[in-house]
């Protein structure tokens, strides 16, 4: 399975992908690597690991190209890893269900633009949840809104803060992510 990661930070969830490949875990290949601007680290790192990179900022008024990136380089699946730009419609409705993102709750609650990083942690923490978690879904054109794939659950701790269960909810994406792409890519096999 051919995938495009596309990101917006440092990249540690790419970082993961990358390692679970490395390591047989995640049988794939990054055949592309987004990042939403020159500057972003995920996008240096990805460089430095011999990937194919592009920057979205230079390419997002260019309808064709990004669509022509990802079919040369046969992409199956679409993989937002920590990608905080909503993709154009056109791009959602010419990939479906090969579109998946990542997200830092049990979706649907916390979810939605601006919900995003510590701004999850912190409300999931000021409304007193017991538990939160990690959702994987297919997107759609709203914000957390597509078909769900799978969640995992992680509990809150009473001294948690948002920046301890932030960590702690990251840790988990970094093996969750890898074992549903894992699976998504058997399915995409099988037909």
């Amino acid at each position: 399975m051919n995938l495009a990661i596309f990101l917006s930070g440092a990249g540690s969830n790419f970082l993961a992908i990358h390692e679970a490949i490395k390591v047989g875990r995640l049988d794939a290949r990054i055949a592309l690597v987004v990042g939403n601007n020159v500057g972003v680290q995920g996008l240096r790192v990805a460089h430095e690991l011999g990937l194919y990179t592009l920057a979205f900022d230079r390419i997002q008024n260019d309808r064709g190209r990004l669509q022509a990136e990802i079919q040369k380089r046969d992409v199956d699946l679409i993989v937002l890893a920590g990608f905080l730009r909503k993709l154009r419609p056109d791009i959602i409705r010419a990939y479906p269900r090969r579109i998946v993102n990542i997200h830092p709750s049990l979706l649907p609650k916390y979810g939605g633009k601006g919900m995003y990083g510590l701004n999850v942690h912190r409300a999931v923490i000021a409304a007193g949840e017991t538990e939160t978690g990690v959702t994987v879904h297919y997107v759609d054109e709203q914000y957390d809104h597509g078909e769900i794939i799978d969640q995992c659950a992680v509990p809150v701790l009473g001294d948690d803060t948002p920046e301890t269960l932030a960590a702690r909810v990251l840790a988990v994406e970094h093996v969750f992510y890898s074992a549903v792409l894992q699976r998504i890519g058997k399915e995409l096999a099988d037909g």
